[in-house]
């Protein structure tokens, strides 16, 4: 990464709204096995090899450099004083030296802002546990990337055999041509523009007007006016969409069919959407995987919604528990990607839906057929918002970061979540993995736990990601709302088995004259 690239307004985001309580990070809790007998140093050898592949991806040594004044969206720069050292820690796990314990210092880093001052990721190697494991604790802050571009960072780091790939080093840098004069560029680019309304073989939205690529404040402001100019062009090429998309959401609002499925959309206030602390509870758990979507099979629904009803089964246990289960179901936000496959760029590219989640059904196998219908009923009223989101995520105003940062900072402070009608009840969000056993520095991975974020008003994270023949299910959520993750993660297989037996075979008759 050679040149700087401005941060989407979707990427910037995510710095903006964090605070001291709210960290913006997403990141993982991976669990390996080594061989038997291994005598090497696999804390070295991880840190060799992700140092050799560093290349691969430049994110990972792109540091923020701020507008002046923060009055644009900052940029990714090269960090010419990257040290790797910075980036790759070795933990210290204490006894019993268990799973357990490692999720309890997982939640309790996950909640530590990184440092801004360098590139936004880190990693802790923890060894030394039960069972001849190690454990990886990352974190990525979400301005870099989002689950689709960090599904092929894992691709990245890993290996199919136990043995690392040879990764070919970086080819030298192309010495960087004389800009061209922006005067020049300008003029061009000015013809561009009034030739391509009569010009059908070019297109309005492959207009690129020059950049200064300083970073002095003349220059930014030059650069967003270019900017506003190209957005202007795009804008006006895409109206005919957008008319289009917002026709069928006033459509759909105005059906009076419509009117039950937005009616499931209103959260109910509950004790998990209140204002969380500055720490974290984690704790994770598998199931399988063929046999999640066995019952996703036997039900007609997809992996997504026995997904759904697993999180609504536990949260309904654990609110029952607490005697604080609404008569309303609760909902989840459930984030979809935008990525187009094969794209690998390490930015946001998401969309979200409101789900309700059939809490109000005692019976496992009716609250999934619930999910199933309401889920569908999301899709459909919010496909028409999908075709709106490239347009909205990357609108730009100069002065807009500080201002948003300012708001983030009094929303957090002033404890509004705990008055304000909930969004949603839980986050909900499922990354699809890899199948094949994957390995780091020759040992196997076993488990890759996400961890996710908390916010204000929806303090629990239910993040899964597959991973082989299994689901690998992280639980965080602020601490002040749930001391204890964990109890609602053991909560998880429980439910899992409900749900199974619900779409079991009856006995067969032979069976049942038998007895």
């Amino acid at each position: 990464m050679t040149d700087s690239k401005k941060l989407s307004s979707m990427d910037a985001s995510f710095l903006y709204l964090e605070t001291p309580e709210m960290p913006m990070h997403v990141g993982s809790m991976a669990i390996f096995r080594l061989p038997e007998n291994y005598n090497g140093n696999f804390f070295e050898d991880f840190k060799a090899m992700i140092g050799s592949r560093l290349h691969l991806a430049p994110i990972l040594k792109a540091r923020l450099e701020k507008a002046p004044l923060d009055i644009d969206h900052p940029s990714w720069v090269e960090d010419d004083q990257f040290d790797i050292d910075r980036h790759i820690f070795r933990g210290s796990l204490p006894a019993p030296y268990d799973r357990a314990t490692l999720e309890r210092i997982v939640g309790w880093m996950h909640a530590k802002l990184l440092n801004r001052a360098r590139p936004l990721w880190e990693f802790y190697v923890f060894e030394g546990m039960k069972d001849n494991e190690i454990g990886l604790y990352s974190k990525m802050h979400h301005a870099c990337i989002d689950g689709g571009a960090g599904a092929a960072l894992t691709n990245m780091i890993y290996d199919l055999t136990p043995v690392p790939r040879q990764v070919e080093p970086p080819t030298a840098r192309k010495v960087a041509q004389e800009p061209r004069d922006i005067a020049a560029n300008l003029i061009d680019s000015y013809q561009q523009l009034w030739r391509q309304p009569f010009d059908s073989s070019s297109a309005p939205k492959s207009l690129e007007l020059p950049r200064s690529g300083k970073s002095d404040l003349g220059s930014i402001l030059f650069d967003n006016a270019m900017f506003q100019i190209e957005s202007a062009v795009k804008f006006a090429a895409s109206v005919p969409t957008m008319l289009k998309s917002v026709s069928e959401v006033v459509g759909k609002i105005s059906d009076p069919k419509s009117r039950d499925s937005i009616a499931s959309m209103v959260s109910p206030p509950t004790v998990l959407n209140k204002a969380i602390s500055s720490e974290r509870s984690f704790a994770g758990t598998s199931i399988s995987l063929s046999r999640a979507k066995a019952v996703a099979k036997a039900s007609g629904g997809k992996l997504n919604d026995v997904v759904l009803a697993l999180s609504s089964g536990v949260v309904r246990r654990y609110l029952l528990q607490q005697g604080a289960l609404p008569t309303k179901s609760l909902t989840a936000a459930v984030p979809i990607s935008l990525r187009e496959e094969g794209n690998t760029e390490a930015n946001n590219q998401v969309f979200g839906m409101i789900c309700s989640i059939a809490t109000n059904v005692e019976d496992p196998k009716g609250r999934l057929e619930a999910i199933i219908a309401q889920s569908t009923k999301s899709k459909e009223m919010s496909h028409p918002l999908r075709a709106l989101m490239p347009q909205v995520s990357n609108i730009s105003m100069l002065g807009a970061p500080i201002l948003v940062q300012i708001l983030a900072l009094l929303y957090s402070r002033s404890d509004l979540s705990n008055v304000l009608p909930p969004a949603a009840n839980i986050t909900v969000s499922n990354v699809p993995g890899p199948r094949q056993t994957l390995y780091a520095a020759g040992a196997e991975l076993l488990h890759i736990f996400p961890v996710s974020i908390s916010t204000h008003g929806l303090a629990l994270n239910i993040t899964v990601q597959s991973y082989r023949d299994q689901l690998d299910f992280g639980f965080i959520a602020g601490a002040n709302i749930i001391p204890h993750v964990q109890v609602l993660c053991d909560m998880l297989p429980l439910e899992f088995e409900a749900l199974e037996a619900a779409y079991a075979p009856p006995p067969s008759k032979m069976t049942s004259a038998a007895e």
